[in-house]
């Protein structure tokens, strides 16, 4: 009963997968959102729920404010108040800017930045009244750095940046901590469909020689959700193998 509980968006696989399991041998009681793969996300609550903690799994899309709203509902009721939340759920629509439609610049902004708002504004009331809360937003090295095709999502981890700095300076005095996790080049479904020639470019450009893994996000991210990490906030921290040295 005394267990925190822990709310990872897109949570059914690569790092948000991996995010929840590695909270859940922490124990925190889990709960993950997803789109639309049933049999996946209960695999993954199955998963969960043999480290002895509850797991709960809702079908929501980040981006629309009554599906984010009615999905802290569940979890309050069902697991309790929010404790940390972990923003992951993101998408991408790649492509130049001079081929871009502009529903693929929408899409990619309302899930990658509008659900970070939605959903950190549903937690924040609940995590001030307790003037305690953790909040971690995985952004992406190239909101750092821009990306040639990536326009649009390189402008919604651009935001998210911002976001998790603005933010951090507005709850820090409620006991909040708010964080962004910068990924660089990870084994996950969104890499997996590159060309072979560009990750063998990418690989390149890594002091660390390989690309990374989930649980190397899903480290980081159970260190921030910690108290050990009670003095840090507002930062952004590079899980990248040194590409952006």
């Amino acid at each position: 009963m005394g267990n925190k509980v822990a709310l990872i968006t897109g949570g059914t696989r690569g790092i948000g997968r991996a995010i929840a399991l590695k909270l859940s041998e922490e124990g925190y009681n889990i709960a993950i959102s997803y789109i639309n793969n049933n049999k996946k996300a209960q695999e993954v609550v199955d998963e969960i729920e043999k480290n002895n903690v509850k797991a709960l799994a809702i079908k929501a899309d980040v981006s629309k404010e009554e599906e984010v709203n009615n999905m802290m509902k569940v979890i309050n009721k069902e697991l309790g108040n929010i404790d940390v939340l972990v923003n992951n759920a993101g998408i991408t629509r790649d492509n130049l800017l001079i081929r871009m439609k502009t529903e693929d610049w929408d899409q990619v902004i309302d899930t990658n930045l509008r659900g970070v708002f939605l959903c950190t504004k549903a937690v924040a009331r609940g995590m001030m009244k307790k003037r305690y809360g953790k909040i971690v937003n995985i952004a992406s090295i190239v909101g750092i750095s821009g990306n040639a095709g990536q326009g649009n999502y390189s402008a919604s981890k651009a935001g998210v940046i911002g976001f998790t700095r603005s933010i951090a300076k507005e709850l820090g005095s409620r006991g909040i901590n708010v964080n962004a996790v910068a990924p660089g080049f990870i084994e996950t479904d969104m890499t997996q469909v590159l060309e072979d020639n560009i990750k063998d470019e990418m690989l390149k450009s890594i002091p660390l020689n390989r690309a990374g893994k989930p649980e190397d996000v899903a480290n980081l991210v159970v260190f921030l959700c910690s108290e050990k990490a009670d003095y840090i906030t507002g930062q952004v921290i590079h899980v990248d193998g040194g590409m952006l040295i």
